[in-house]
């Protein structure tokens, strides 16, 4: 049983490095994975993938989020509509994701420091929640929130692709 449920958590952990796509700069892709990463598995059964944290491929977030965050992708392709995927994303203390919507649920787990979370079309400190390691929230669908890091801080989020952000304000998206 306790191997079962390892196993279940430990299928989340696969290694991919991520991009937003040419076509739309709002939506992020999954690319070529580190070739340690593709003799892991090799090594292993189609049913039980395991990763470690150094076997991600960490990088500059794709151009859609704000500069200063970090990227891997753990698990699928964001990109793809009506698929799984895990990506991590990596905050510096202060780091301000400005009011945005996802087309699907957004479920996000604090890994390390604090995220904070507020909802709303309006960035606000006084509606900032904080969570710590091991929080979680889910954002539902087209519901507007932004979020500010203490701290350096690492998210995971599971949701189904594809996996994009639109801002509420469009002066906020850096791509523009």
């Amino acid at each position: 049983m306790f191997w079962e449920r390892r196993s279940i958590a430990i299928t989340l952990i696969v290694a991919a490095s991520a991009a937003c796509s040419p076509g739309d700069s709002s939506t992020i892709t999954a690319q070529a994975r580190p070739a340690s990463a593709i003799a892991a598995e090799r090594s292993m059964d189609d049913k039980h993938k395991m990763k470690g944290d150094d076997q991600l491929n960490w990088g500059p977030a794709p151009p859609i989020f704000p500069a200063g965050a970090q990227f891997a992708v753990v698990q699928g392709d964001p990109s793809v509509a009506g698929a799984l995927f895990t990506v991590r994303l990596r905050f510096p203390n202060g780091y301000v994701l400005p009011p945005h919507r996802h087309p699907t649920d957004e479920n996000v787990t604090v890994l390390r420091g604090t995220f904070l979370v507020g909802l709303g079309e309006n960035f606000s400190k006084d509606a900032l929640v904080p969570l710590k390691d091991l929080g979680f929230i889910t954002a539902p669908a087209n519901m507007a929130h932004f979020a500010s890091a203490r701290g350096f801080t690492e998210v995971q989020v599971h949701a189904i692709g594809p996996f994009q952000l639109v801002y509420v304000h469009p002066e906020d998206d850096p791509t523009k």
